[in-house]
């Protein structure tokens, strides 16, 4: 066969079809032109950029006209330096990234430039996150202390009413993982181990430093040229390291429990009753095996919270007004129990009343879940002029049984008893039912609005100053979403 054939065999014959046109989709309908390419001319104005009643204008206006910043103002003296952005844009900034769930630096940073909102308040200019996070860390205290400002001016704004407050808890997850965290037993075990460690660790090299020194040609073998051949080994620094921070998280939970202890015997024997024994012989003064402490932040505490999981939390408190939801008092604590933070929310409550020239009206009401409920702490709320209004929680069989609604109260009725029979009349009931819609859809909002279940700074000072600028926050969208500084001038 040729070549000739052999090229014909294979050839394939090319049909020619008659093209089809595809005509789009909605090719028929008209739409609005879209050119990315196309050079725009943004407002000349930057007041222009952002809506009226927008937020983003309520927190400009606020920090401009109504906010105090002097002590902001103030920690400026020196003129060395670049200059620093100007403090109304930082607070501006983090008002406003608060408000929207927004509290990272880094994110805020990102917002100066994709935000349009964010750009207005910033005047076009787009600060570093590490100059955001060190403005917080500087004025922490300072951004906190504008609670009271708020409080002010919701109250101003006819916002407060004072006459039924609710005091409540929330857990806040503090910036440290439970994995982080050791038993006190765990570190009597691992220090024990980590000294014999270290003591064998220690030995071999000072044998090895020894043969070292003997032969210096094996020195420089073992150890390096750039290296002398008497530092420490790696793995004793480590280890070292690690015993140091055991030895000091051990030494805390020492003096704490001792304190506690003292405490506790000193409030027994002004009741005239004498502390027992602890069972098994163990030192009373002594932490118990299970006490922990967190290393990475050792001001946090295992908590359960409303998932049922534990996790290292603090115990934030809030003491919220039945008018608007605004909340007139905030605390922060390490301690989970709730009845402990009654006394400490109610001294909080009044030194803000003095603070915005307020005053408790009479037989204004408080009420708080079982939690809260001890004798002490009804005592303390009607020191303060509220009407407590505390649940009792569930009957004990050793209780003794609950007095009549109606009817005399029997003269040796326990201060349980009298509450028990105060949240079974009418009013009683009537005024204890608007817990739940008072302090509860404020968490709620903290958490949905805010993202501010999860505290950002580390230690009980700096988590204390967060969550008082968090409720800080809280308020004055209540202020926003009440018709804003309008309602002030108009009030």
């Amino acid at each position: 066969m040729t070549t000739g054939a052999q090229e014909r065999l294979v050839e394939v014959g090319v049909v020619q079809r008659p093209a089809v046109e595809r005509v789009p989709v909605g090719a028929a309908k008209t739409f609005r032109a879209y050119d990315q390419g196309q050079v725009l001319l943004m407002a000349p104005s930057i007041q222009d950029w952002v809506p009226d009643g927008h937020l983003a204008r309520f927190v400009s206006d606020l920090v401009d006209e109504a906010l105090d910043l002097s002590a902001i103002y103030a920690a400026y003296e020196e003129e060395r330096g670049f200059p620093p952005y100007d403090p109304r844009l930082m607070v501006k900034l983090l008002v406003y990234g608060y408000a929207t769930g927004t509290p990272s630096s880094r994110k805020l940073e990102e917002r100066t430039h994709i935000d349009v909102a964010v750009r207005f308040l910033c005047a076009d200019q787009h600060p570093d996150f590490r100059p955001i996070a060190r403005f917080r860390k500087r004025h922490l205290n300072a951004l906190a202390d504008l609670f009271v400002q708020a409080l002010r001016l919701c109250r101003q704004a006819g916002l407060v009413g004072l006459g039924t407050l609710a005091l409540d808890g929330t857990k806040l997850r503090a910036n440290a993982s439970r994995r982080k965290a050791m038993s006190y037993g765990r570190m009597v075990k691992v220090e024990a181990q980590l000294e014999q460690e270290i003591d064998l660790i220690r030995a071999n090299a000072e044998a090895l430093l020894a043969d070292a020194e003997r032969v210096d040609a094996d020195e420089n073998e073992r150890f390096g040229a750039d290296r002398r051949g008497d530092e420490l080994p790696d793995e004793l620094r480590r280890r070292e390291d690690r015993l140091a921070r055991i030895r000091e998280a051990k030494q805390a939970l020492e003096a704490e429990a001792a304190a506690a202890e003292t405490a506790r015997r000193a409030e027994l024997t002004e009741q005239g009753k004498t502390p027992r024994t602890p069972p098994g012989g163990r030192d009373p003064f002594a932490p118990k095996p299970k006490a922990q402490r967190n290393f990475t932040d050792p001001d946090s505490k295992i908590m359960k919270t409303a998932d049922g999981a534990f996790h290292q939390c603090f115990n934030g408190q809030a003491v919220v007004d039945c008018e608007t939801q605004v909340i007139v008092a905030c605390e922060l604590s390490d301690a989970a129990p709730d009845a402990q933070q009654l006394e400490p929310a109610l001294d909080r409550l009044a030194a803000n009343l003095a603070a915005v020239d307020a005053q408790l009206p009479e037989r204004a009401a408080l009420v708080a879940d079982a939690g809260y409920f001890s004798e002490h702490n009804i005592t303390i709320t009607t020191r303060h002029g509220l009407d407590p209004h505390i649940a009792t929680g569930k009957t004990r069989h050793d209780d003794p049984a609950p007095v009549a609604p109606r009817g005399p109260i029997p003269k040796h009725a326990t201060p349980k008893q009298r509450m028990q029979r105060k949240l079974k009349t009418k009013k009683g009931h009537a005024v204890y039912k608007q817990r739940k819609t008072i302090v509860e859809p404020v968490f709620g909002q903290l958490d949905t609005v805010q993202d501010a279940r999860q505290l950002l700074l580390r230690g009980k000072p700096a988590a204390q100053a967060q969550w008082a600028f968090t409720c800080t926050i809280h308020n004055l969208l209540k202020l926003y979403r009440n018709g804003g500084l309008a309602r002030i001038a108009t009030g």
